[in-house]
């Protein structure tokens, strides 16, 4: 879950101000030898979870960028795009991008449901008996993924889910 800051006019003059104070985005923007000198050495792109209980997206890579987002639930799937430094730049089920401080991220496998309520299977099979609807948002752990099919789970409760149904996961990646 996400939230977008409420105060317009606080943030627009807040913007002013650290645009004053800061440097121009394109100054501090990592060139690409930049980017590969201070890699993590993980492949880009990749999928990540939200750690913290709260966490800043930014406009760009440094605490001196203006919050454009704030997440609020653990676990949320993130897509890393790119690195720099500490800096990661990150994009959300719904497509929106930023910064984030790589202590924000963890390398759990998490997948967000998309679209519509889906239906969670007991065996990976379109046949096999429904046993869990999830709506869209819910966040559940990967335990495994292969063929079309992962395993999921969250408070309790697993399942088999269709790898498409969801975003936290690329279409031919095995994880487990």
């Amino acid at each position: 879950m996400r939230f977008a800051l409420a105060l317009i006019p606080l943030l627009l003059a807040g913007n002013a101000l650290a645009q004053e104070a800061a440097p121009a985005p394109a100054a501090v923007q990592p060139t690409n030898k930049d980017a590969m000198k201070n890699r993590s050495g993980l492949p880009v792109p990749r999928f990540a979870s939200l750690r913290a209980g709260k966490a800043y997206m930014r406009a760009g890579p440094g605490k001196e960028y203006p919050v454009t987002w704030v997440y609020v639930r653990p676990g949320t799937p993130l897509e890393v795009v790119s690195e720099w430094n500490v800096w990661r730049k990150v994009k959300d089920a719904d497509g929106t991008e930023g910064w984030m401080d790589r202590a924000m991220l963890s390398t759990d496998r998490t997948v967000q449901i998309t679209k519509q309520t889906r239906e969670l299977r007991a065996r990976p099979d379109l046949s096999s008996p429904i046993v869990l609807r999830a709506e869209p948002g819910v966040v559940m752990r990967v335990t495994m993924c292969a063929d079309r099919w992962c395993r999921v789970e969250g408070q309790g409760r697993s399942g088999y889910l269709l790898r498409e149904q969801a975003f936290g996961v690329y279409p031919t990646e095995t994880i487990g």
